[in-house]
């Protein structure tokens, strides 16, 4: 079977930094796959790079019709970890707007959103203002909007990052019924036990190279553990590089700032009486 989307010697750099490295995935139809790795592993950077936000540095990125993804973005849903939902529109409105910038037919995209906000259960706060949302409710219309166009794939970055424990089950709950409908779903998180939930794959990213590629029993033979937990410590116990953005360097402005306004080490210090 033909891969979906693929990945082929990918890599990511950005200046000097070497966020993403040698990376070769295969995703294809009807699964979920989970992206599992620490703050800085380099998921969100894989992320972009599947939704064609960002362009390989080396390598390629295509779908099954051998084009670069960042020309057939309109087959993808993706779910940031920032909504950025416009607060003065109601969720049907954000969802509209999202729906006819895919060219989507307002019915068909209402009744797509209606469909799937049932299962979420916010049917009833579609023509609310998001401005007044608690985060979960942000999340969940964000999902509606991804899904409003009927993507061939659906990326999601920390779906359940924030919220409570209800919610969070619903967006599983949701997730494996697209997959049980045929769907694909590539979903970021650094939970291991919500990537064994909801993913029949794991791909463990670690210092921006693939560490593991398999399903939950397969990382479990790799490192001769008993647990997810195990498994993942024992594939990741390089020490973690810190985030890029702590790695970019500063500039001269904040580098100036920081000399004026800094204390200098050598100034003295009077403790309280």
């Amino acid at each position: 079977m033909e891969p979906l989307l693929r990945l082929v010697n990918v890599k990511k750099s950005f200046g000097d930094i070497q966020a993403i490295e040698h990376v070769n995935i295969d995703i294809h139809r009807n699964s979920v796959i989970g992206l599992v790795g620490g703050n800085g592993a380099g998921k969100t950077t894989l992320l972009r790079l599947m939704s064609g936000v960002y362009r390989p540095s080396e390598g390629i990125v295509e779908l099954d019709n051998n084009r670069p993804v960042y020309e057939m973005r309109s087959v993808l849903g993706v779910v940031p970890e920032s909504t950025g939902l416009y607060s003065k529109l109601t969720a049907w409105e954000n969802i509209r707007y999202h729906s006819r910038l895919h060219g989507i037919d307002d019915q068909l995209a209402w009744n797509r959103t209606y469909r799937f906000a049932q299962l979420l259960d916010i049917e009833q706060s579609l023509h609310r203002y998001t401005e007044g949302f608690s985060r979960g409710m942000k999340q969940k219309t964000a999902l509606l909007r991804a899904l409003a166009h009927g993507p061939q794939i659906l990326l999601l970055d920390e779906p359940t990052g924030g919220l409570d424990v209800t919610s969070a089950r619903t967006v599983r709950t949701l997730v494996r019924k697209l997959k049980d409908e045929g769907g694909t779903v590539i979903y970021s998180t650094h939970h291991l036990a919500e990537a064994q939930q909801v993913c029949d794959r794991i791909i463990i990213v670690h210092n921006g190279l693939i560490q593991a590629d398999g399903t939950p029993d397969e990382l479990l033979t790799l490192t001769q553990t008993e647990t997810l937990e195990e498994a993942y410590v024992s594939l990741t116990s390089e020490t973690a590089r810190p985030r890029m953005e702590e790695a970019k360097k500063s500039s001269k402005f904040a580098a100036l700032w920081r000399r004026l306004f800094t204390p200098s080490g050598n100034m003295e210090v009077i403790e309280d009486e």
